[in-house]
């Protein structure tokens, strides 16, 4: 990172710290960002910016124009949403709120764009036109695909649109990224198995046994991945849910049981493969014992497919800020999903991973773990990253 940037984003740090830690202390689930939407877009109109609300519901878009001639348009994309879990951090600015907290660092990702956004705003030495996108519901509830739906990109042109993901672990200030697929497809499924209850010690033959049912369909589960996956393909299909019955009865053999999980994929013949399997196995598993299922499937995000020359600006991006040896442009993928698939589906475009690096005691608490918290010593280099992004795009001087 040169200086004169270092400089720069050191004299917004500490707003920037302070503006993090509200916004975690202040988690909203997706579709519910009713406060840091308005937070988002009181900020970009403070900066002078172009300022729409309410794009698939709670997405902010704050546009800025060089002032330099030019027709090239990017999207910068952060997602504001938090998660339904409890937190344990014992920080003084943990969650205000009960059974929500922002356990991926969207705090991190919508505070580091803003930041941008500020030093953009102050010299925009560039050509062209910059949409900062800050996204709700990114955990699940459809964002990605409300903002689209919403005509995001005819509302506003871009030629690529570029997003950025926190990873804890990953050294501080380091990024990972690479061509083709980065992220699998995420998914879930729900098997209801339904069948003749009855009394477990007096009559069981009287009853259909969905607990043999279950056993048997999460048995047969595990052979899709280990015989119907090719081998140099990667999927994982897991079960994490598992009801029926009632605690008070154990004597009781239930006339009801669920059994639910998440697949994951890197393309759609694998995704569509598990879809089916899922489906065979549900009914194969029901008539091992008389019963009868409902099998309910859908994708929260497609693949994370990077296109080719997005990802090799992005890379010299990162490389103007953290030098070759802190970017890694040949990453392993990841089997996480991310709803920004949606947006890359739609544009050009490509995504990446900025190390969060660990605590000062050297843990790297896990995404979702609710003893997470964004590091703020990433700040500094997230914003750099976004403005270099922008120099590498539409050829910013200063």
């Amino acid at each position: 990172m040169k200086p004169d940037m270092q400089a720069r984003i050191a004299r917004l740090l500490p707003d920037l710290v302070t503006l993090r830690r509200d916004i975690h202390a202040h988690p909203e689930l997706g579709m519910e960002e009713t406060r840091t939407a308005a937070l988002v877009a009181e900020r970009l109109r403070a900066l002078g910016l172009e300022t729409t609300e309410g794009v698939g519901r709670f997405g902010v878009v704050g546009t800025l124009r060089g002032r330099r001639p030019g027709q090239g348009a990017i999207g910068l994309r952060a997602d504001m949403d938090a998660l339904a879990l409890t937190e344990q951090t014992a920080l003084p600015y943990a969650s205000t709120a009960s059974g929500r907290m922002h356990a991926c660092g969207h705090d991190g990702h919508t505070t580091m764009l803003l930041g941008a956004a500020q030093i953009l705003a102050e010299d925009p030495d560039f050509a062209g036109t910059v949409h900062f996108l800050f996204q709700p519901a990114e955990e699940g509830r459809g964002g990605a695909k409300a903002m689209l739906d919403d005509q995001l990109f005819e509302r506003f042109p871009c030629d690529a649109v570029y997003g950025m993901h926190n990873m804890p672990g990953l050294p501080l200030g380091q990024f990972a990224l690479r061509k083709g697929p980065l992220m699998a497809g995420s998914g879930r499924w729900v098997t209801t198995f339904r069948g003749k209850g009855g009394h477990g010690g007096n009559s069981p033959h009287l009853a259909n046994d969905l607990a043999l049912v279950q056993a048997v369909f999460i048995q047969m589960l595990q052979g899709i991945v280990s015989r119907n996956v090719p081998a140099l393909e990667s999927v994982v299909v897991s079960v994490g849910h598992i009801a029926g019955g009632a605690r008070e009865a154990l004597n009781v053999m239930p006339a009801e049981l669920v059994v639910g999980g998440t697949m994951r994929a890197f393309n759609s013949a694998m995704q569509e493969l598990v879809e089916r399997r899922i489906h065979e196995l549900g009914q194969l598993a029901a008539a091992s014992q008389g019963a009868t299922v409902e099998v309910s499937l859908w994708w929260n995000a497609i693949p994370l497919v990077n296109h080719e020359r997005e990802t090799e600006v992005m890379a010299a991006a990162a490389r103007a800020v953290a030098g070759e040896d802190g970017v890694d442009a040949a990453t392993r993928p990841v089997t996480g999903g991310e709803d920004f698939a949606f947006m890359l589906k739609a544009k050009p475009g490509a995504f990446v991973f900025l190390g969060t690096g660990t605590a000062p005691d050297g843990t790297a608490h896990a995404l979702h773990s609710s003893l997470y918290d964004f590091n703020d010593a990433a700040l500094p280099h997230g914003v750099a990253f976004w403005v270099s992004l922008v120099r590498q795009e539409l050829g910013v001087t200063g």
